[in-house]
């Protein structure tokens, strides 16, 4: 009878919104009473960040000439902003702007920018460990498929950035081929069969020479992956003693180009770009990272990850597929982050995209992105994520802004994982929807309560590696304890399964 009176009570007490399971009630509704809200903004805004970790320093270069560094991942001093010859980092570039914006990304170039402004966007540094000189590779663009990725060379991380060439050409046309490479490496004859159309460029099968990231593979060998919508992404060898393109031989049965390489995802004019690819020596893997949607705040902007064992591919989903030329592109990749709203957040995350990723020297991942709000505005702050490889090594991304938190090896006990937690589910859509938390509780039994939701629960003895079922949908991941963005201690887990993102916070 007391237990039947204390059910009754609870109800009462919440409106009806709780369950009984044993003596436990348990409420569903989401409230943030009683948790501190906190923010970790940047203080800095740099667009599109990739980034570069010497002597204990992470630096991160962005679109519009912007880059910042940090020594703790979290603070981020300004040393790099906008347009202008006094740029510390890249205003090298003006220097040279008769050979830098030869083709395109001025209001002066051969194909002029669409807005008349210049256009110097997605940088990326690496240090050549063959010339032990930093590479800077970013574009210049002019229109949504005209562009030249570039590159130029610093002794520092810092810059200044001395422009050395061009490297690939896009969005040329009959009239303005001469002014490329591109004859250089395929005749003119195949030229304008393949990258030209009814007198255009052929957009929809060949890439926007944008977004450039360079990167070693396992056996030391260099390489760079780029593309942004257009005929989607692809990747090209470098040679480490001159960081210029290795055009490789043609091979069109197995989607390699003379000129721009081999085609990894896309195409279409389909939303995806800001390529990324990591290798973790840990999982013997390569990541590549890809944005979706317009990068707006409203524009569904959001990171998917792909996998591979080789370097040039297949990379592919959980199910074992990748979007073709004109693709329901939403059905291809996990997905990370998207838009998402979370317990100690002011305000809604929007946008979350463009992402570079790292393992750092004491073996922790880390994704690195930008994120929007939704505050009615447009403004930006870089971000950084821990990511936690599952059980089956797919990466996991933490739900808050990394503090420093390190994931126990030898996993939590019971007592510290189970209890209520607010879930969001990043789902596969591409839109402005955010995903809002519901309350699930983890119950000691195994079994998981929400909502008109139930499910299952496990974790691997020994380890941080954990397995949710919610309704028919099921997930392998990771619990970490970590801090909010209040500071407040949190037990937390992410999951994948089925090309979706869960993560759950429990106060």
């Amino acid at each position: 009878m007391k237990r039947l009176i204390s059910c009754v009570l609870a109800v009462s007490m919440v409106g009806g919104l709780t369950a009984c399971a044993g003596s436990e009630s348990k409420n569903f509704t989401v409230s943030y009473d009683g948790i501190a809200v906190g923010d970790v903004s940047s203080g800095v805004s740099v667009h599109d960040p990739s980034i570069l970790e010497v002597d204990g320093t992470y630096y991160i270069y962005g679109s519009h000439m912007t880059a910042a560094k940090s020594t703790d991942l979290l603070n981020w001093e300004s040393i790099a902003d906008g347009y202008m010859k006094t740029n510390p980092v890249y205003g090298q570039i003006y220097d040279v702007k008769d050979k830098a914006f030869a083709y395109s990304g001025s209001k002066d170039s051969i194909i002029k920018t669409d807005d008349g402004g210049t256009h110097v966007w997605a940088p990326d540094v690496i240090y050549n460990e063959t010339t032990g000189l930093y590479y800077m590779y970013y574009c210049t663009t002019s229109t949504f498929n005209a562009s030249n990725l570039c590159f130029g060379t610093s002794t520092s991380p810092e810059g200044p950035f001395e422009w050395q060439g061009a490297l690939i050409y896009s969005g040329f046309t009959n009239k303005n081929i001469e002014a490329t490479d591109v004859l250089d490496y395929v005749d003119e004859d195949y030229a304008k069969k393949h990258y030209i159309k009814g007198g255009a460029y052929n957009y929809e099968d060949y890439p926007n020479a944008i977004d450039p990231t360079v990167f070693y593979d396992k056996d030391g060998r260099m390489w760079m992956v780029y593309g942004s919508w257009s005929g989607g992404i692809y990747l090209l060898e470098l040679d480490p003693a001159t960081g210029l393109v290795i055009h490789p031989e043609a091979d069109e049965a197995n989607g390699v180009d003379a000129y721009f390489g081999k085609k990894l995802l896309g195409g279409g004019h389909i939303s995806i770009e800001g390529p990324y690819i990591m290798y973790d020596e840990a999982t013997d893997y390569y990541y590549l990272f890809v944005s979706y949607g317009g990068l707006t705040s409203n524009g569904g902007y959001q990171m998917r990850v792909f996998r591979s064992k080789t370097v040039d591919g297949e990379y592919v989903d959980m199910n074992g597929a990748y979007p073709e030329k004109s693709a329901m592109h939403e059905n291809f990749g996990l997905k990370l982050s998207g838009n998402y709203k979370l317990p100690s957040l002011d305000k809604a995350y929007m946008a979350t995209g463009h992402n570079s990723a790292f393992v750092d020297k004491d073996g922790k991942v880390y994704v690195v992105y930008h994120t929007r709000f939704n505050d009615g505005g447009e403004n930006h702050s870089p971000r950084v994520h821990q990511m936690l490889m599952n059980a089956e090594g797919w990466p996991c991304e933490l739900p808050y802004q990394t503090q420093g938190e390190t994931v126990s090896d030898k996993g939590y006990s019971k007592d510290d994982v189970v209890g209520r937690y607010y879930v969001i589910n990043q789902g596969t859509d591409i839109s402005s929807d955010i995903a809002n938390p519901r309350i699930f509780y983890l119950n000691k039994n195994g079994s998981v309560d929400g909502e008109e939701v139930s499910g299952t629960w496990s974790m691997k003895d020994g380890s941080y590696y954990m397995n949710i079922k919610m309704g028919d949908k099921e997930f392998s991941g990771v619990f970490c304890q970590m801090k909010d963005e209040a500071g407040t201690e949190v037990m937390t887990f992410s999951a994948v399964g089925g090309n979706e993102s869960v993560w759950g916070v429990k106060y």
